[in-house]
């Protein structure tokens, strides 16, 4: 397999390089980091709800939805990606996705400890302290015929930066997410006292990412790599892909007319957070939307998932969810039926 060390790239080419490699049928492990810093949100998320657009604008931060799940991140050049590109028909990436994470966020956790600070796999998709801190952020996502899995050593982090990108109901919860940030995220920096350089974090995270993928072969990145990157561009820096699941109203429960509600809720599942913004009539789901920090795969099925729900009375849901993932075999992986149940209020 090919490695793509690349070290610092502009922040926009740090997110579609690996999105244009699936698409010309490249498979590979890239190595690198963002010159400048900015706000990457999940490929299910609702952009106004998640992020304070106006603050990021006011301040020069760049917003870019990409094509994996997960939540809204700040990204930095404290941080290096490690960005795993394999076909679907690699044995490495047979199995549930669960077991995927937990095959390939091995070597990570490993690097980790080469580096002086011990770390596990928490399922479904992190990596750890052995005191339980979270260390490293990750996601997956299917594009074509490829599996995609994204993830990070971070040297160091901003908390207050990142606690200020997010839109909070109002400055209390920001400042309990900035703590809370602060008591369950940690770093290398925070954690062993002292600075890491590129090198020194790099060498065992190739390494160990060896030992499960094979000996990596040093490449330069095919021009065509760019030259997709440039075509990428125009939908990605998009409005309407940016903003691509539309507007929601607030986390409350309004009443239209009598038998009339817009409802909604949020349920933290083991998987991620999920929303739903319903609206109810005469005990029935008139509309449905969902949204949230989740995975899904294939990804694209959630919007059928909504259609499947319209007109759902609301003690059918359970069954209608249940139905339908048995009908399309899709995967959420720490997700369940009885998770979107609960938040759709059945």
């Amino acid at each position: 397999m090919q490695l793509y060390h690349l070290e610092y790239v502009p922040w926009l080419e740090s997110q579609l390089i690996y999105h244009a490699q699936p698409r010309l049928g490249m498979v590979g492990l890239n190595i690198l980091a963002p010159r400048e810093p900015y706000v990457c949100i999940g490929y299910h998320q609702d952009l106004a709800q998640e992020v304070d657009v106006a603050y990021c604008r006011e301040h020069s931060i760049p917003i870019f939805r990409r094509e994996v799940g997960g939540g809204a991140v700040y990204l930095d050049g404290n941080q290096v990606f490690y960005q795993l590109i394999l076909h679907k028909d690699n044995p490495l990436a047979q199995g549930d996705k669960a077991a995927f994470y937990q095959r390939m966020l091995q070597p990570v956790a490993e690097a980790y400890g080469d580096l002086g600070v011990p770390a596990r796999y928490r399922p479904v998709n992190d990596v750890i302290t052995l005191e339980g801190r979270k260390i490293s952020g990750t996601g997956a996502a299917e594009i074509g015929d490829y599996l995609i899995l994204v993830g990070n050593l971070i040297a160091d982090f901003d908390y207050e930066t990142m606690s200020r990108v997010l839109r909070v109901p109002d400055e209390k919860y920001r400042d309990k997410v900035f703590k809370s940030m602060q008591e369950n995220l940690t770093t290398l920096k925070r954690e062993t006292g002292r600075a890491f350089g590129w090198d020194e974090m790099v060498t065992p995270l190739i390494r160990r990412f060896e030992e499960v993928l094979g000996p990596l072969e040093p490449a330069e990145l095919p021009r065509a790599v760019y030259e997709q990157v440039e075509a990428l561009k125009v939908q990605f820096l998009s409005e309407e892909w940016l903003y691509k699941r539309g507007k929601r109203l607030a986390e409350r429960d309004v009443r239209i007319a009598s038998g009339v509600n817009i409802v909604q809720r949020v349920h933290k599942a083991p998987g991620g957070l999920l929303r739903a913004t319903v609206e109810v009539r005469d005990g029935h789901l008139a509309s449905v939307s969902l949204s949230g920090d989740f995975f899904c795969y294939p990804q694209d099925v959630v919007s059928e998932l909504e259609a499947a729900l319209e007109d759902a009375p609301i003690q059918e849901v359970g069954e209608v969810v249940a139905r339908f993932y048995a009908t399309h075999k899709i995967e959420t992986p720490g997700v369940s039926p009885e998770d979107w149940r609960k938040v759709l209020g059945a």
